[in-house]
Parts: structure tokens; C-alpha cells; sequence
């Protein structure tokens, strides 16, 4: 089974995301590691990504995912064209929401220094964010800790 882990930079896919693997015992992907070199120098810019930009990226992480066996994948994956585009083909996966006010979000933000996405993109990512109609959603207002262990008592009752 593939578990995506999206939302907005800030929400925590990465820290979330990770600590689920590591309790499943399965293997993270976080994908901003994988986005090409202009998609990372636009970001960095301060210019959010269009469509064009993002449909290479999502069919090359679709193409590692189909690969997988059992994994946690953190994408931001805002709309549900890119998550379509993400799990196309895949046999099973589930879709892990995890959302929280504006506020709480660019506090967190304005508190890290990413590699490349800046604060100011924030405002760009609520606005294209689709939340989808069917996922585990879980409010990151919560420590990791109990959002880990949410996910997987949610997990477990759709069948892992």
C-alpha cells in the first residue's frame, strides 16, 4: 500500500509522514526530493509553481510509487488532479489530509528555514489546495506523536 501524506508546506507531511513510515516499518519518500532543478529555482524565486511545472514531477514520483511495495509518500499534491496523477495505476493507496489553520501553519513556517520554499508561498498554497472528499483527515494542531497515531488506528480500520 502507498500512504500519501499531503498538504501545505508547513503542515508537517515531512515530519508526520516520516515518524508513520518508521512506526509501519515502511519506506518514506519525501518529494521534494525529487523535483527538477527549475521547479526548485522558482520556488526558491518566490513563484509558485504552475501545472506545467508540476506534471513531470508527479508522473516521475507515479512511476517510483508503482515500484513500491509498501511506502509513505509526503507531497504536497494540493489538488485532486495532482493526486490523480500521483496514484494513477497504483493498486492501493490511501490519502492522508493533514490540514490546520493559516495561522498555526505560517507560524511553524516562519519558525524552519526550508531549502527552497519560502514563507511567502504560503498564501499561494491554501488558495490552490483542493481538500479531497476522501482521506484521513487529521488537524496538525496535535503533536506528531498522536497524528502518527491516529493515521494508523484510521489505516488499520480501512484495511492496511
Amino acid at each position: 500500500m502507498i500512504v500519501v501524506v499531503m498538504g501545505v508546506s508547513g503542515a508537517g507531511k515531512t515530519t508526520i509522514g516520516g515518524a508513520l513510515a518508521r512506526r509501519l516499518g515502511w519506506r518514506f519518500i519525501d518529494a521534494d526530493d525529487y523535483h527538477p532543478p527549475g521547479n526548485v529555482a522558482k520556488m526558491a524565486a518566490g513563484t509558485p509553481l504552475e501545472d506545467e511545472d508540476r506534471w513531470p514531477w508527479l508522473d516521475k514520483l507515479n512511476r517510483m510509487l508503482k515500484k513500491e511495495g509498501n511506502a509513505v509518500v509526503a507531497c504536497s499534491a494540493l489538488k485532486e488532479a495532482y493526486r490523480e496523477r500521483l496514484t494513477r495505476g497504483l493498486e492501493r493507496f490511501g490519502i492522508v489530509y493533514l490540514h490546520g489553520s493559516f495561522e498555526l501553519i505560517h507560524a511553524r513556517i516562519a519558525q524552519r528555514k526550508h531549502r527552497y520554499m519560502p514563507a511567502a508561498l504560503l498564501e499561494s498554497q491554501f488558495a490552490t489546495l483542493e481538500p479531497p472528499a476522501r482521506a484521513i483527515a487529521i488537524d496538525v494542531a496535535a503533536a506528531p506523536s498522536a497524528c502518527v497515531a491516529a493515521i494508523v488506528s484510521r489505516l488499520r480500520l480501512n484495511g492496511p
